[in-house]
């Protein structure tokens, strides 16, 4: 049996390469040999850290019964969702119409057309909760495609139909104003979890993007209710069992409401747009709580993520080694018994840990383990004591079985996190942050960019993936190459980010102005998928429309200030009725409203007066403001902008009206706090 998977760059596909199932990628190859030997394509749809992709890859596709009868009977496809996020996009909308929900593991049944007729996620090897088996699956969809082929010919085509007519129309292409803030604003007080912050209830997800619009909000009103609401969910889940008290880092999502125990897979993109949100908190507020969880955040993705190539990988697995079973179960790297801390710690430290991290005896997990949580505040954590208790702990863990990683470099995630390790490193003085970043945008120019400037999706061990990168890779690497020519004042930076948004112009731009996210000149599929909602990453429209906008506010783009205005106007008509699902939208038109306001700062970057102009622009709250400095013509705003009385000086624009330039600290951090 030939192994088709084993060149892929996904670690995903390259754990199913021992399976006795004769598993396909997903290529124009496996649909022809479906067709072929008339039968139908078994899709399966899953990622690396995906905890029940990993149980029904060892309760059946591990199976040397199961696997005969799967190659018997179908074409099996296997696919990484974070390679083909288009071709999970569109089978997860079928899923979720035909079913009412979805998730991963997604199993769908397609003609060798593509069009799906049968559809699910996870099935147990035996019949159970209302389940049917997977072999039972299997057999009802085998003996349909044999006895009633007319009747599945039409299911499929009727749901390819429904599909193909969802294809979202821009009734408005105004961008939402401040009656629409202030209405997306009310509608995410009547969802807010007063008690333990955040919003909805279990399972709980980090509302990052959400909190970026609350803190712009802030910034632009002065609303104490929006400043509020990010407080409390920050502080909450900074002390919660969903970010790691040990080691840093954010865990993907909370199952409870409480922040206490996570599903414990950590994600690249959550901790870099946390990383961020913690980052600009602190930058509102000076709180040394959001100061701590940004840098811990920061170290947490260069320590743990990054890649040997000077990427970063994509994910860390929730399971990992039980050191007594030997099974791979769910948190056993991170979790503690009161036990376990007496051992590592003796019996007086191992009280105050317990204490100081809420392990009880009954615990908060699973066998009467505890994940570590700061119940009492954050009072001690600096103490040398507990400092002391933390070191020797994550010592004691790192002897454990560690979870895995999956190194795929992903365009998108990576561009999310050198704009949160560029600004984290010029925040706090920390230099080697913004030296991670720029290796991380030397990797996707190096390697993820083409001649043309066309984006691959993944690398994997420095070497390129094959599928095309989609709207969301070329929005979060201008983002980041973005961030990058503000904190670095390397004009190359801009460069780069400007072919990026000239081709999302070109290749994914309707002419109502709304986004696709597949390219014009992409594999077609049953649907070109399009989705303007925030969800656990910022959807590809709403970031576009923010590295549009920035990109505009360098350079005096037109073009480009226009297909940002255009792209908001889906905001306009989702923001009021679903903020939680448009928070980085509603972040870019908060932007929008203030501007955005462009900082220029001339003078000599090594003189010390000039510095600290940069770091006070920087440093501004008005919602995403432009920095450029430097001396030179290298950035569009310091073209004809000169020194004042030999002096480094400071120009703040705004709608294409300037103030007169500043030369000290005290007069910029005045101006820019203007609202």
């Amino acid at each position: 049996m030939p192994n088709r998977l084993a060149q892929a760059t996904s670690p995903y596909l390259l754990q199913h390469t021992d399976n006795p199932v004769d598993w396909w990628p997903w290529e124009a190859d496996a649909f022809e040999e479906a067709r072929r030997r008339d039968v139908p394509v078994f899709l399966s749809v899953g990622y690396s850290a995906c905890h029940w992709c990993h149980v029904m890859a060892h309760e059946s596709f591990e199976d040397e019964v199961t696997a005969a009868y799967m190659n018997e009977h179908f074409v099996n496809v296997k696919v990484d969702r974070e390679e083909r996020p288009d071709v999970d996009a569109v089978y997860m909308e079928a899923v979720q119409a035909a079913t009412g929900q979805g998730g991963w593991p997604m199993t769908v049944f397609l003609t060798a057309d593509k069009e799906p007729f049968y559809f699910g996620t996870y099935f147990p090897p035996e019949p159970r909760h209302g389940m049917p088996s997977f072999r039972q699956v299997l057999e009802g969809v085998h003996q349909a495609w044999a006895d009633r082929r007319g009747e599945v010919a039409e299911v499929a085509q009727k749901i390819s139909r429904d599909l193909a007519s969802r294809e979202f129309t821009q009734a408005e292409t105004e961008p939402p104003g401040e009656a629409q803030l202030a209405q997306a604003l009310l509608g995410l007080t009547r969802e807010y979890d007063a008690t333990y912050g955040g919003f909805g209830g279990a399972p709980k997800f980090p509302p990052s993007m959400v909190v970026e619009f609350l803190l712009r909000h802030h910034a632009r009103t002065r609303s104490e209710g929006a400043l509020e609401m990010a407080t409390d969910t920050l502080e909450r889940m900074a002390r919660g069992g969903i970010y790691d008290q040990l080691g840093g880092g954010f865990a993907r999502y909370s199952v409870d409401r409480k922040w206490v125990v996570p599903h414990f897979e950590k994600m690249l993109y959550d901790n870099a747009l946390l990383c961020r949100t913690y980052a600009h908190h602190w930058r509102t507020t000076g709180s040394e709580l959001s100061r701590r969880i940004a840098l811990e955040t920061a170290e947490f993705m260069v320590r743990e993520l990054r890649t040997n190539e000077g990427g970063f990988a994509s994910a860390l697995d929730a399971d990992s080694e039980d050191p007594v079973s030997g099974e791979q179960v769910e948190g056993a790297y991170y979790v503690w018994t009161p036990e376990q801390l007496r051992e590592v710690l003796g019996e007086v430290d191992g009280a105050l840990a317990a204490l100081h991290f809420g392990v009880t005896e009954e615990g908060t997990f699973e066998e009467g383990a505890s994940v570590l949580q700061l119940p009492q505040g954050d009072g001690m954590a600096d103490s040398e004591r507990i400092t002391e208790i933390r070191r020797k702990l994550l010592a004691a863990r790192e002897e454990r079985p560690a979870p895995g990683r999956d190194d795929k470099v992903v365009t998108a995630w990576n561009g999310l996190a050198i704009a949160a390790l560029a600004e984290t490193g010029a925040y706090f003085g920390r230099p080697d942050l913004v030296d991670a970043a720029i290796a991380a945008g030397d990797l996707l120019v190096r390697l993820h960019m083409g001649p043309d400037a066309r984006l691959a999706r993944t690398s994997k061990d420095g070497r390129r993936g094959d599928s095309s990168g989609v709207l969301e890779d070329y929005a979060c690497a201008a983002e980041g190459f973005l961030t990058l020519a503000g904190v670095t004042g390397e004009g190359v930076w801009l460069e780069f980010a400007g072919f990026l948004l000239d081709l999302v112009l070109d290749q994914f731009t309707a002419e109502d102005g709304s986004l696709y996210d597949t390219a014009h000149d992409a594999e077609q599929l049953i649907r070109r998928p399009q989705d303007p909602t925030d969800n656990a990453t910022p959807s590809g429209w709403s970031a576009a429309a923010g590295a549009l906008l920035t990109y505009a506010a360098h350079t005096g783009a037109e073009p480009h200030r226009t297909a940002a205005e255009r792209a908001l106007g889906i905001v306009r008509a989702l923001g009021p009725r679903a903020p939680r699902f448009t928070g980085n939208g509603l972040a870019v038109a908060e932007a929008l409203l203030d501007g955005p306001r462009e900082v220029a700062v001339v003078g000599d970057p090594a003189q010390e007066s000039t510095r600290e102009l940069v770091r006070a622009a920087l440093l501004s709250t008005a919602p995403g403001a432009v920095v450029a400095f430097g001396q030179g013509r290298e950035l569009p705003l310091l073209v004809d902008r000169r020194l004042v009385d030999g002096a480094p000086a400071a120009y703040v624009c705004r709608n294409f009206a300037c103030k007169a330039p500043v030369t000290t600290v005290q007069e910029l951090s005045e101006m820019l706090a203007r609202p």
